[in-house]
């Protein structure tokens, strides 16, 4: 199971909930990100074990952000995130280089861990 991870959403509400739950549930949020920029000198600076990315990160496309985190934090797990379901966002992620997706209402650490499993 993942130690510690960074959320990365354009929702203060959401990061602080994400946060609350997590935490409660025995993961370390280390640090919460609300834009493409934070999160890649939070990334560097605090090496999470998995990076939670909501797949639509305000004016930024987080589905750009979950590959370019993929492609250079190999360490760690990038899961991308949304409020609707796979099915509806299963086109936009495809080829993103996430290690998988939540959808927010599923989010929790058992989820995370079953998420990077070995299958």
């Amino acid at each position: 199971m993942p130690d510690s991870c960074l959320v990365v959403d354009d929702s203060v509400q959401f990061l602080a909930a994400a946060k609350r739950l997590l935490e409660a549930q025995g993961m370390s949020v280390v640090r919460c990100a609300s834009s493409r920029a934070e999160a890649i000198v939070l990334v560097a600076a605090e090496a999470p074990d998995v990076i939670l990315v909501d797949v639509e990160l305000g004016d930024e496309d987080g589905v750009r952000l979950a590959a370019e985190l993929a492609a250079t934090t190999p360490r760690a797990r990038v899961v991308l995130i949304s409020g609707h379901d796979q099915d509806d966002v299963s086109v936009l992620i495809s080829g993103s280089g996430a290690a998988g997706f939540l959808p927010k209402y599923r989010l929790g650490v058992a989820a995370i861990a079953e998420l990077l499993s070995p299958r």
